[in-house]
């Protein structure tokens, strides 16, 4: 998981759509990733990161791992294997508000789903993403949070768009 800064929309019509601030904002939390060379061995300490339970609808329950500092957002599941990350498991990245988000796979040696979720909890847009793809894997819509887990299971458990995960209050009252 990282997120990146190449991916922020370029063309006219984009701009005119999301509006010249929103893109400046995007572009600032794009950048977040790029110092993490590829190949870098950075990778989050799961053992010491705070977890919570979160539900999608009556589906699925996971136990995510909550990255809301630049440090763990940054990270996120980096060099992590699939025997360190069990299919009921996962990580929740939080972020201040909705906005624009855009993830990709730098350092990421497992493939992965990421939901996008607005701050009501509703998921907005889904991917399955590859080991070490670092192509751009955008929201298209403001969120607040993106869970990733691992790949297949959004489909696995028929997770889809508009379904509502239930965000725990210490996170939607900013965090930890």
């Amino acid at each position: 998981m990282a997120m990146r800064n190449s991916d922020a929309p370029e063309n006219p019509s984009t701009k005119a759509r999301f509006g010249l601030p929103a893109l400046a904002a995007a572009a600032l939390l794009w950048s977040g990733c790029n110092d993490v060379p590829r190949g870098a061995a950075d990778k989050n300490d799961l053992s010491k990161m705070r977890t919570v339970a979160l539900a999608i609808g009556a589906k699925a329950t996971y136990t995510a791992y909550v990255a809301d500092t630049p440090d763990t957002v940054r990270v996120g599941l980096m060099n992590t294997t699939e025997a360190e990350l069990p299919t009921d498991r996962g990580m929740i990245f939080v972020f201040e508000q909705d906005q624009l988000l855009s993830f990709w796979m730098r350092n990421t040696i497992i493939p992965l789903d990421i939901a996008y979720i607005r701050s009501d909890g509703t998921i907005v847009k889904t991917y399955t993403m590859q080991a070490h793809d670092e192509t751009g894997h955008p929201s298209i819509q403001a969120a607040r949070f993106a869970l990733e887990l691992r790949a297949g299971q959004l489909a696995q458990k028929s997770i889809k768009i508009g379904d509502v995960v239930q965000i725990p209050p210490e996170l939607l009252n900013g965090g930890s």
